[in-house]
């Protein structure tokens, strides 16, 4: 066989392996993420730092969370009382911010929050048990999903 006749060969088998390794059924577009079950901030987030102010809060509410689930797993937790989850919160927003007010800018995305969990955790400031720790962790991991949704 001829060095022509080799080369058009590779080229005929090359071409065929590429032809066959395509996949001629075209692949679903992956669905769109949901927004958090009992809380939807979509639209809610508005101007120029909407996905800046988002994100921010979607990791605000993520560590919240995680602070207050890792403290429940202490001998003595610091935390004990809904009065000390919020003041968490308070010095959280304080020292990651910087003293920035998304809140300000966001007044939508401010109050659905703020409703949201009045309507999840009531406005009692007393003890704490374990289930009601549960319940802070899980509101706060809610919003940090509906505002990773409402930027995305």
């Amino acid at each position: 066989m001829s060095s022509r006749m080799r080369m058009a060969l590779v080229l005929v088998l090359v071409a065929a392996a590429w032809w066959m390794s395509q996949d001629p059924t075209p692949q679903p577009a992956p669905p769109a993420p949901t927004p958090a079950v009992g809380l939807n901030l979509d639209g809610l987030f508005v101007g120029p730092t909407a996905a800046e102010d988002a994100a921010a809060l979607a990791a605000l509410a993520d560590e919240i969370a995680d602070e207050i689930e890792w403290d429940g797993q202490q001998p003595e937790p610091y935390l004990a009382t809904g009065v000390a989850f919020d003041e968490l919160r308070t010095r959280a927003r304080v020292a990651r911010m910087r003293g920035q007010s998304i809140g300000e800018r966001q007044p939508r995305a401010r109050d659905a929050i703020a409703d949201y969990l009045t309507d999840e955790l009531g406005e009692g400031g007393g003890p704490v048990d374990a289930a009601a720790r549960a319940a802070w962790v899980a509101a706060y991991r809610t919003i940090a999903g509906a505002c990773r949704h409402a930027y995305q």
